[in-house]
């Protein structure tokens, strides 16, 4: 028979047992109801001033992780608070920080773990290839496409979710060719932005067309460079952290968000992220006229390098203009 508690607890609980007038059990009985040995009790009770020697010590330290933890008012994890002491000239290893705030309650924050962390690792290769278009993307049609992914922000009720837009750009005639969306950064929805590519315009492009897209792991994942050698591509990438390698599909993102980012933002669901999205990437490529190309859209623009047929009326002027 006995008490499921700590030696200690059990000790603490003989003491005041003891202490109440009225008691009618003496130490032996208690200490084998509470199954602890009588020896032991005493030996508990011969320690009584040391612990409150320690228990003072602790109360004086936690004052000063306290302080430590709440330093300008941000909130610290125990070797946060470790560091701001070491730099008030008090020195306390953070095994003994850790066991006081736990005794006291203080439970230090610890960052949420990225849900895409563990994606990033598994997908994540040391292959690297080298930058093949040199910022040169007006090559010809279909020879230079180049690739991203980027966030898209709507609304839950008061929850902020996030979805995912993989596309492929056509470097010489800023076309829209593919493109996915996804809720996850899983790398799927990258690989079936290839599969539609292929399957929608296969047939225009050959062995010296470049996919080109930045070292991210979805680039550098191995599903994603075999797809491209199955399909014969050449695949390319931008320098570490030069976002001008790439500048024309972010720039084409960036015009996408100014015009329908506040949209997006009122929607509540992913499906009607989803219909936005096809609606404007329609939009985009059949009757969003750009002016360096020739004041024509994507699509017309390609249509014209191909027939040489200019779509549009041209007006000569009246020599009595002149």
């Amino acid at each position: 028979m006995g008490i499921k508690a700590s030696s200690k607890v059990k000790f603490a609980l003989i003491q005041e047992a003891l202490m109440r007038s009225g008691n009618l059990l003496n130490v032996s009985m208690m200490c084998e109801i509470a199954g602890v040995s009588r020896s032991g009790y005493y030996a508990w009770r011969a320690g009584e001033d040391r612990r409150q020697i320690r228990e003072e010590r602790d109360r004086r330290d936690f004052e000063l992780i306290l302080e430590a933890y709440r330093h300008r008012g941000y909130d610290r994890g125990i070797e946060g608070v470790h560091m701001r002491l070491l730099h008030k000239g008090v020195i306390m290893n953070v095994k003994k920080i850790r066991r006081i705030s736990r005794k006291y309650g203080l439970f230090c924050p610890m960052r949420k773990p990225n849900p895409y962390r563990k994606i990033v690792k598994e997908l994540q290769t040391d292959r690297i290839f080298p930058n093949v278009t040199g910022r040169k993307f007006k090559r010809a049609p279909r020879k230079v496409l180049l690739t991203d992914i980027t966030y898209l922000h709507y609304n839950v009720g008061s929850e902020k979710k996030t979805c995912y837009l993989s596309a492929i750009l056509d470097a010489y005639t800023h076309e829209v060719l593919a493109y996915q969306l996804s809720r996850s950064l899983k790398v799927e929805f990258v690989i079936e932005t290839v599969d539609q590519l292929i399957a929608k315009y296969g047939c225009t492009l050959d062995n010296e067309t470049i996919v080109h897209s930045d070292r991210g792991c979805h680039y550098t994942s191995l599903q994603f460079i075999e797809k491209l050698r199955e399909a014969e591509f050449i695949q390319s990438m931008s320098r570490k952290a030069n976002c001008w390698d790439n500048a024309p599909i972010e720039s084409f993102f960036g015009h996408m968000k100014d015009e329908i980012r506040k949209v997006i933002s009122e929607y509540s669901s992913y499906e009607e992220v989803v219909a936005k999205v096809d609606d404007w990437i329609d939009y985009y490529n059949n009757e969003r006229y750009q002016w360096d190309l020739k004041k024509l859209s994507p699509v017309e623009f390609y249509e014209y390098t191909q027939t040489g047929i200019y779509p549009l009326p041209i007006y000569e002027r009246k020599k009595s203009e002149k």
